[in-house]
C-alpha cells in the first residue's frame, strides 16, 4: 500500500510541480489564514490577511485589542466575517491568557495535546486543527479534507463514508511520518482536487493518476458518469 501511495505521489508531483504550501510569512500568519480559508478560495482568505496587515493589527495584542465589529469587517473578504472576527479572538484569547502570548510555547506540545487543546478552541475543527499542527508546529500529521475524501474514494482506496479519522489513520500507517511528505502530499492533493477532479464535471484526460482510477478502466461505462460517482457533497 506504501508503493502505490507514494507513486501517487510522486505522479501528481512530476505534473504540478512543488506547491510551496502554507504561504505565509510565520506561523502565526498561517494560523490566521488556516481560519480565515474555511469554506472558502485561498484567495478570499489572502484578501483578509492583507487587511489585517494593512491595519498593523496582524498579531495577538493587534486582534485582540480590535474592536470585533471592526475585526468583522477586516475579515469580510473571508466571508462569514463575524464567527470568524470571534474565531480569531477566541484563539488568540487563548495564546495570550494560558500561554502569555508565546506562540512557540504553545506549538511545542505533543501532537496529542496540541490538537485536543485546538479542537477545544471555538471554531476550530479537525481539518484546522491539523493544518495548524502540520503547518505552523511542523509535526507530522495528515491533513484531511473534501478533496482528499473525493479523490482517494473515486481511487478506489475507501469508500467516500469514510470519517476523518479512519481517513487520516489509513494515511498515516501507510505512509513514513514526515513532516515534507505530509505537507507536500495535502498540497498535491488540492491541486489535483482545485484543478482537475472536480466534483461535478472531473477532467479526467488531463488528470496524471487517471490510469489509477477505476471508471476510467472501466471503457464500457461513460467517462463522465464513472469519474462522477465518487463526488461528496462538499464544494469543489
Amino acid at each position: 500500500m506504501q508503493d502505490q501511495l507514494i507513486e501517487i505521489y510522486n505522479e501528481l508531483c512530476a505534473h504540478f510541480g512543488p506547491r510551496h504550501w502554507w504561504p505565509a510569512d510565520s506561523s502565526f500568519e498561517m494560523i490566521i489564514g488556516a481560519v480565515l480559508t474555511q469554506n472558502v478560495s485561498w484567495s478570499s482568505a489572502a484578501a483578509a490577511i492583507e487587511n489585517l496587515k494593512m491595519e498593523r493589527i496582524l498579531s495577538v495584542e493587534g486582534i485582540l485589542s480590535c474592536d470585533p465589529v471592526n475585526l468583522a469587517a477586516l475579515v469580510r473578504p473571508a466571508r462569514y466575517h463575524n464567527q470568524k472576527a470571534k474565531k480569531l479572538q477566541s484563539f488568540c484569547r487563548v495564546l495570550s491568557g494560558e500561554f502569555s502570548g508565546d506562540l512557540d510555547l504553545f506549538l511545542s506540545q505533543e501532537i496529542d495535546v496540541l490538537r485536543e487543546r485546538l479542537l477545544n478552541i471555538y471554531g476550530i475543527g479537525p481539518e484546522t486543527a491539523d493544518c495548524i499542527i502540520l503547518y505552523a508546529a511542523e509535526k507530522p500529521i495528515f491533513v484531511v479534507d473534501a478533496y482528499t475524501r473525493r479523490i482517494f474514494s473515486r481511487l478506489g482506496f475507501f469508500p467516500e463514508t469514510r470519517s476523518y479519522r479512519e481517513m487520516q489513520r489509513f494515511f498515516m500507517e501507510n505512509l513514513p511520518l514526515d513532516v515534507n511528505l505530509f505537507n507536500e502530499y495535502h498540497a498535491q492533493i488540492d491541486a489535483l482536487g482545485h484543478h482537475t477532479c472536480l466534483k461535478s464535471r472531473p477532467r479526467c484526460g488531463e488528470c496524471p493518476v487517471a490510469d489509477r482510477c477505476p471508471g476510467m478502466q472501466a471503457r464500457e461505462i461513460p467517462m463522465k458518469d464513472a469519474c462522477g460517482a465518487g463526488a461528496t457533497s462538499e464544494g469543489e
